[in-house]
């Protein structure tokens, strides 16, 4: 089949921003990616620069569609939509009227409101779990609408903006595409101030039943609402690119989080898991249209919402805060390996960890255990202990926490919230850049127990948000993202571990965890 349309994806992603197009099968045939800058002010604070985000997708976007053209096709007159996918949670706060970010973003994983956290968990009735009922979250670091109170308590810029109407709010997504459809205006355009369902439903302050800010809660947090984007589906046009970008005039008609993008990508439906391993990793089970609480220290949230009046689909997620990002500071912090895909064939060259074991608690430990105060450690060093031992250690690190995720889901879900292969198998679907390492990938088979399946493209994040914007301008129907859940090029790792053996690594794995508790130094 001639391709006659096209469907691009912006993923801006926690250290890098991607520009992908795909033809009408679903296939990439254009695209480019830039590493952008990672601020650390102080322990525990991360930082990203608002205008450098919007820079590395001005172009990518160009270069995606230069590469695209050279190769013979026509994206000019072909390309019919745009899709974004967003690291979530991150926060920015920006002028009104002059456009301009009035500090920079604060980053998912920034760990700086504890205090605001703990200070909200005294005051209010319900503590920890304060909003759960609402929003189906508890009170955490990890979400905007703590970083928000952060900025407005000391950002004298964000307090002043806000009191006189000026600011805007918005996770990353809010952040392009209000640039993107035109910002604070010029030859009459004046950009769109909105967000999807499955960014929403990260912030804290969005009703899960409703899809509509909580007003509840944003009276208890003194948030007003004339700060808050709209609050849209997954699959809609919400406006056109402005011709101040590269890409102009074209829909922008699709957008997720990029868990939520992940799962559309995998075309996960009720009852199927996936695994995303990038910076961290984020696990989500599709509960279909029922909202399922967790009573295992995970967290529900939105899978998807396929148009204004499509039905929603709900998930319980288990989120990592350090997965490939671990293997990052192992690169730029010890300078163990040169490149993240040096750690495969160092870690291969021992047969196992040598009992040593690695919990990257570097902020905190997210699902199922949300420690705050909990600091990274090293267990069972000795002399014997090489640097391919740590690298082992630091793989093993990211799959011993996702099968702490499973266990919690599985719990929560029950069997009935499990589709199983036809070996009554429960099958895990991953993604994302660390997939491609195979020794990862089985050493999560051994440690589950369980099937591991990776896909041919393992780039499903972007996918999904193409899917997306797909359905919104006719170039896919639901049938042809779902049909394409099984592929015969998928590849999947079957468990080689003695049963005995990976309870015993399991055990000594939730000792290790034990002693990340109380470390924060709270004098940093």
């Amino acid at each position: 089949m001639a391709d006659k349309a096209y469907v691009g994806a912006i993923d801006q992603g926690t250290t890098s921003t991607r520009f992908i197009i795909y033809n009408q099968s679903g296939k990439p045939v254009g695209s480019h990616q830039v590493e952008f800058t990672q601020f650390y002010p102080k322990a525990g604070w991360v930082e990203h620069d608002p205008m450098e985000i919007l820079e590395s997708t001005r172009v990518c976007m160009s270069k995606a569609v230069d590469k695209a053209t050279a190769d013979g096709h026509n994206i000019d007159k072909g390309l019919k939509g745009i899709g974004i996918t967003n690291q979530r949670e991150t926060t920015v706060v920006w002028s009104k009227t002059t456009g301009a970010p009035l500090h920079n973003a604060i980053v998912w994983m920034d760990a700086r409101t504890s205090s605001v956290c703990r200070k909200l968990e005294k005051e209010l009735s319900g503590g920890r779990t304060h909003f759960v009922e609402s929003c189906g979250l508890p009170i955490s670091t990890y979400f905007s609408a703590v970083k928000l109170l952060w900025l407005i308590e000391n950002v004298d810029a964000v307090k002043i903006a806000v009191e006189n109407r000026d600011a805007l709010f918005g996770t990353i997504d809010t952040w392009l595409i209000w640039n993107l459809t035109g910002g604070t205006g010029g030859k009459g355009e004046v950009g769109v101030h909105v967000t999807d369902v499955s960014n929403a439903s990260r912030t804290m302050l969005m009703n899960l039943k409703t899809l509509d800010w909580d007003r509840d809660t944003l009276k208890t947090l003194g948030i007003p609402i004339e700060i808050l984007p709209k609050i849209v589906s997954n699959s809609e046009i919400v406006g056109k690119v402005t011709k101040r970008w590269p890409i102009t005039d074209i829909p922008i008609a699709g957008c997720l989080g990029d868990q939520h993008a992940a799962m559309l990508g995998q075309a996960c439906k009720k009852g199927e898991a996936k695994s995303t391993y990038g910076t961290g990793a984020f696990i989500l089970l599709n509960t279909g249209s029922e909202v399922v609480k967790s009573s295992n220290g995970l967290l529900s949230t939105l899978a998807y919402k396929l148009g204004p009046e499509a039905p929603t689909n709900y998930a319980l997620e288990g989120s990592i805060a350090i997965a490939g990002a671990a293997v990052q500071w192992l690169r730029d912090g010890l300078g163990i390996i040169q490149s993240a895909k040096e750690i495969e064939e160092l870690a291969r060259g021992v047969e196992n960890s040598g009992g040593v074991y690695f919990v990257p608690a570097f902020n905190g430990l997210f699902a199922p255990y949300w420690r705050d105060d909990a600091r990274g450690v090293f267990v069972g060093i000795t002399s014997y202990t090489k640097k391919a031992h740590i690298a082992r250690a630091v793989l093993e690190s990211m799959c011993f926490q996702v099968k702490d995720v499973l266990e919690a889901m599985h719990k929560d879900a029950g069997e009935s919230g499990e589709v199983k292969s036809e070996k009554g198998e429960f099958l895990l679907r991953v993604d994302g850049g660390a997939t491609i390492n195979n020794l990862l990938m089985q050493s999560q088979a051994d440690l589950l127990g369980n099937p591991v399946v990776r896909p041919a493209d393992i780039e499903t994040t972007c996918l999904g948000a193409a899917y997306a914007a797909g359905l919104a301008v006719g170039v896919w129907k639901e049938d042809d993202i779902f049909a394409s859940g099984a592929k015969g090029n998928d590849t999947v790792f079957q468990p080689k571990l003695d049963e005995e053996l990976r309870k015993k690594k399991s055990e000594s794995w939730r000792k290790a965890v034990s002693r990340t508790f109380d470390l924060a130094d709270l004098s940093l």
